[in-house]
């Protein structure tokens, strides 16, 4: 199970939502007392639409790959899809790194069809991916031990 890495918990995403509204409210106040009748609804709109980013990023936390790795059988479901983005035999499913140095592309590929694991990982996590799967997959065609048949 492939999971992006939060920053905040819920608790202090909503203390930094609060946070971030009181001061732009103590701002708007401090501006409307001074004459800028415009400010309280101007700090209105941009509380509503610094929430909504902050809610939109909040939620692609959310998002996560599972990839099922079996005997005869290699599955890789995303969270936004209900069917699996890509499934094989793992005996013919072969590995690909692409890219340049910190912009690697994880890749399975079988019989015409590819598909990109771990976009939302850092380098590191992506390497470490590759890793694993390049020795689950080398396992599966007979040059090397299955040890663990989870990735997360």
């Amino acid at each position: 199970m492939l999971r992006p890495r939060r920053a905040l918990s819920a608790s202090q995403f909503a203390g930094l939502a609060v946070g971030l509204s009181l001061a732009t409210f103590g701002v708007a106040g401090y501006a409307f007392f001074q004459g800028n009748v415009f400010a309280p609804v101007f700090a209105l709109l941009d509380a509503a639409f610094i929430a909504t980013v902050l809610w939109w990023v909040w939620r692609q936390g959310d998002r996560f790959e599972e990839i099922a790795f079996h005997e005869r059988h290699l599955e890789v479901r995303r969270s936004a899809q209900p069917e699996p983005a890509f499934q094989a035999h793992p005996f013919w499913v072969r590995l690909q790194v692409e890219g340049g140095e910190g912009r690697e592309r994880v890749l399975l590929g079988s019989h015409g069809q590819q598909v990109e694991v771990g976009s939302f990982l850092s380098f590191e996590e992506r390497r470490d991916l590759a890793t694993r799967l390049k020795g689950l997959l080398a396992s599966a065609s007979g040059r090397g031990q299955i040890e663990d048949h989870t990735l997360g």
